[in-house]
């Protein structure tokens, strides 16, 4: 079994290493912000600080955004990596249980309930993809595919799956209302309530502000 101290520093290294080939609405810098985010909201509610700090290195290991499009595909490299670094099975076990949990899969799926750490990782993954941080994440990640800002003829879809929300190819204004939007009500932490508040309404009047710019409301 590892030290905690060189375990975390070997996946914190090895993740760098990878995450600092990718754009930059999932590069290590987004990683980084997660688990800065993580550890906060786990000073403040407790928890056990080495899994949080492990799932929010892992949380995007295997993203289908990255890998080619195999979804819940997190949990299975997690565990080769701990395996391989000759982590402790029961801590293996907890990381992997949150990491394929943490992202968002669409409006109308429900989020997994199951521990207080995935709630934290999970959070500070959410709370990353939301406020001023959130929005230039969104624009990048849409121009990276080809997606337009807006077409006012296209409307949001709530998706009932994963398989649908991960297929859909909708313009970038159209993720805030079928994710970003959505997102502080969602979060379960108290911390991350607190913090979800601004970066909401901060989304909340760009929007508006975007809307009324793009429809020339100059008065």
């Amino acid at each position: 079994m590892k030290n905690n101290t060189y375990l975390f520093e070997e996946v914190k290294s090895l993740v760098e290493q990878k995450f600092k080939k990718e754009s930059a609405d999932h590069d290590w810098y987004h990683i980084e912000r997660v688990l800065k985010i993580a550890e906060y909201i786990q000073h403040q509610e407790g928890g056990d600080l080495l899994v949080v700090q492990l799932a929010a290195l892992l949380h995007d290991i295997s993203d289908h955004k990255l890998n080619g499009g195999i979804k819940n595909d997190c949990g299975r490299v997690s565990r080769e990596i701990l395996t391989r670094l000759k982590a402790d099975e029961k801590l293996i076990d907890q990381v992997c249980d949150i990491v394929d949990h943490v992202s968002f899969k669409g409006a109308g799926v429900n989020d997994v309930v199951d521990s207080l750490e995935l709630d934290i990782v999970r959070d500070a993954d959410r709370l990353d993809a939301i406020g001023a941080i959130g929005i230039a994440r969104a624009f990048h990640y849409g121009g990276k595919n080809d997606r337009s800002f807006y077409e006012p003829d296209l409307d949001p879809s709530l998706h009932a799956d994963f398989d649908s929300y991960s297929s859909d190819k909708s313009h970038t204004l159209n993720h805030f209302y079928e994710k970003l939007l959505l997102i502080k009500d969602r979060l379960r932490t108290k911390t991350a309530q607190k913090i979800g508040v601004e970066r909401h309404q901060l989304m909340e009047g760009f929007v508006a502000n975007f809307l009324n710019e793009w429809n020339v409301k100059l008065e």
